[in-house]
């Protein structure tokens, strides 16, 4: 039964992510800059980060004024309607910075606490994927329309494709690394694109087998996660535990398991 609620929260998440990645991609200056830094000098913000995110929480607000808020660039509102809205208006913000096309803006929107809306808009792509709790994952594409997603068979381990994603602290991307290089032997290869969002997608469209990451923000899982397991992927963090800073698994069933077996066992989650 279609949740009358949960399609006017699907609509706005669409229409924010939309102008949002209008903005990022037709407003990029020039002489794009750093605006400041947050965890290292190389985890950068950009004016164009901090533009997008007014323009999301402005747009809900004027919808949805007893809403709350959580975002990367600093919105942050409790809200009394039980909606809160979790945001990432660049997700890949170095690839951005660098002219690079692998970013994207994410929308997500939790009812008491539970994630029901995911949109990840990839505007250079071409692509917009959405899910809604409970009513499957689906893309749409400048050059074609409205399809399912679904997350690819399993192959055998030794033969799945994977992606990750590297930490800005110098200690902790130099660990990850390691796991990287201890984990490549036994994959078929492993890609880094520089968008967590993104690389969720790709596992719920079947263009990865994996994906992991240690250190996401709920921001930056928000939205694909859900967009992930609504494609019939499963997703996690350490054995038992569910996606979050320490780990984030997402994977097609078969290679989730040993994914994050092996994650687990080569120490994918501490220093």
């Amino acid at each position: 039964m279609t949740d009358p609620l949960h399609s006017e929260l699907l609509a706005l998440a669409q229409e924010a992510a939309r102008r949002a990645g209008a903005l990022l991609r037709d407003g990029r200056p020039a002489d794009l800059a750093v605006a400041r830094t947050k965890s290292s000098p190389i985890d950068v913000v950009t004016e164009m980060d901090i533009a997008a995110e007014k323009l999301i929480t402005d747009l809900i607000a004027g919808h949805r004024p007893d809403d709350g808020f959580l975002g990367e660039e600093g919105a942050s509102t409790e809200g009394t309607s039980g909606i809160r809205w979790v945001v990432d208006p660049l997700d890949g913000t170095v690839n951005y910075l660098y002219g690079l096309p692998t970013w994207s803006v994410s929308v997500a929107a939790e009812q008491d606490g539970e994630r029901v809306v995911g949109v990840v808009a990839a505007p250079m792509r071409g692509e917009t994927c959405h899910a809604v709790r409970g009513r499957g994952a689906w893309a749409t594409g400048a050059w074609e329309g409205e399809r399912r997603l679904a997350c690819r068979p399993a192959p055998p381990f030794d033969q799945a494709l994977v992606s990750t994603g590297f930490n800005y602290v110098t200690e902790v991307r130099t660990h990850q690394a390691e796991v990287a290089h201890r984990l490549i032997p036994l994959l078929r290869d492993i890609r880094r694109g520089g968008s967590a969002a993104v690389d969720l997608c790709d596992v719920a469209a079947g263009r990865l087998d994996g994906y992991y990451e240690r250190g996401l923000h709920p921001w930056d899982l928000a939205a694909g996660d859900l967009i992930a397991r609504e494609a019939g992927a499963l997703t996690g963090g350490r054995p038992g535990l569910p996606p979050g800073h320490d780990l984030t698994v997402a994977a097609a069933p078969g290679v989730f398991e040993p994914l994050q077996q092996h994650l687990e066992n080569l120490g994918a989650w501490h220093d």
